[in-house]
């Protein structure tokens, strides 16, 4: 099982979060990609982009934040975090 946790936060107060569960067969690529869709979906955001910073933070850690820089338009929030919390 592959869960990954999306949490939005503000002023170092957390406002919302949620997870996401996968169980299909993709690979681990697909798997965050698929999940952070629905994470947005669910926040009624849209996807953030991937900058290099990102995808580095990612690679070491299994946990990334998407600011201001990472979205289209304007959020009122400061990051959107995203974490694996279970992968198989």
């Amino acid at each position: 099982m592959f869960r990954l946790w999306g949490k939005i936060w503000k002023d170092n107060h957390m406002l919302r979060d949620t997870v996401i569960c996968d169980e299909t067969d993709d690979t681990r690529t697909h798997k965050v990609f698929h999940a952070l869709e629905q994470i947005c979906y669910e926040f009624d955001l849209g996807n953030p982009i991937w900058l290099d910073s990102t995808i580095a933070e990612f690679q070491r850690r299994s946990k990334a934040r998407f600011r201001q820089d990472n979205f289209i338009e304007q959020i009122d929030f400061d990051f959107l975090e995203i974490q694996v919390i279970e992968e198989d």
